[in-house]
């Protein structure tokens, strides 16, 4: 396994972050590492769209998941009339898991390259052939900003950022009408739509203090990209035609 990430994530990142640097001397690590994380979200473009593009159909089938759950009362034959909804549109309500999966080995690489083995000084023997070693490395993002130490600010970009994030990609819960009869189910859903929007910046917060403010600027840049992401699948999809 270990194999794997150091092959896989661990030495593809440094370098890439090296070889940016060494093509880019005028910029800091803190540029190099925003840079690099656009890179590795253009990289992952493919996935992330189809995430993207799979929450905007969601949200669009969703009078017709309710129709379902209203008609058939049966939870089998609810799921099996669910599951061909979802083939029918053509949905596939897992294809964001994988790439939630895919952000942690890469927030443990960045923690281990700037505070065990890597920047600013440069491990010669994990350099690819192509990529040279720079002659100075600046940590210092945008001349204030030491990005191997801790930095409340940068932390609070990271937290701030990730709900906006949440904010825009997940929909409201549904308001239970003062008629009708709570459900554990729906008591449940708003529980984690309060946490997902709420208490997951202030974990994304601690995370990016707790370790160093390279991570405070990964996920800002991340979550700002697939905030601009949504904003591009969204009027795309509305220039399609519909079936």
């Amino acid at each position: 396994m270990s194999f794997l990430y150091n092959n896989f994530v661990y030495e593809p990142l440094y370098n890439g972050l090296v070889f940016l640097i060494s093509i880019l001397p005028w910029i800091d690590v803190g540029v190099a590492v925003a840079l690099f994380t656009v890179i590795v979200k253009l990289i992952l473009f493919p996935l992330s769209y189809r995430s993207v593009k799979t929450q905007v159909n969601m949200k669009k089938i969703e009078p017709e998941l309710n129709a379902i759950k209203l008609k058939f009362q049966d939870k089998q034959e609810q799921a099996r009339q669910v599951m061909a909804l979802y083939k029918e549109k053509k949905v596939n309500p897992f294809s964001g898991f994988f790439l939630i999966l895919i952000q942690i080995p890469i927030i443990f690489a960045l923690y281990s390259i700037f505070l065990h083995s890597g920047l600013p000084s440069i491990n010669i023997d994990m350099l690819y052939s192509f990529v040279k070693a720079p002659i100075s490395v600046d940590m210092n993002f945008l001349g204030l900003i030491d990005i191997a130490k801790k930095s409340i600010i940068l932390s609070l970009l990271a937290g701030i950022t990730q709900f906006f994030q949440i904010k825009f990609s997940m929909p409201k819960p549904a308001i239970t009408p003062n008629n009708s009869t709570a459900s554990f189910k729906n008591d449940l859903a708003r529980s984690m739509s309060f946490q997902m929007r709420y208490v997951m910046p202030i974990i994304v917060f601690f995370i990016s203090y707790s370790i160093s403010a390279a991570i405070a600027i990964y996920w800002s840049v991340s979550n700002l990209f697939m905030i601009g992401q949504e904003i591009y699948v969204r009027r795309k999809i509305k220039k399609q035609p519909s079936n």
